[in-house]
């Protein structure tokens, strides 16, 4: 089994498996919704790469941050939008 570490995902703790990416630590925990576009629809991950950049959240107050390219680190805080 693997390593679980503490991540902070808007305001509530969240246990995520060491090794993974912040996108598959979101989906893991049930969400589907990572920000809003501009026209107001829900974005969350797509292509898993980096290249679509519909996943960007915001990680220890940096926004636009790729969550796919990510990997999760104890104590993280993200804000989704």
């Amino acid at each position: 089994m693997a390593e679980m570490i503490v991540i902070q995902v808007n305001d509530h703790k969240l246990e995520a498996p060491l090794g993974v990416s912040v996108a598959a630590a979101l989906l893991l925990d049930g969400q589907t919704r990572f920000r809003t576009s501009v026209s107001g629809e829900p974005r969350a991950a797509l292509c898993g790469m980096g290249i679509c950049f519909e996943c960007r959240v915001t990680i220890d107050d940096r926004p636009h941050c790729r969550s796919c390219q990510v990997m999760v680190q104890d104590g993280m805080v993200i804000r989704t939008t």
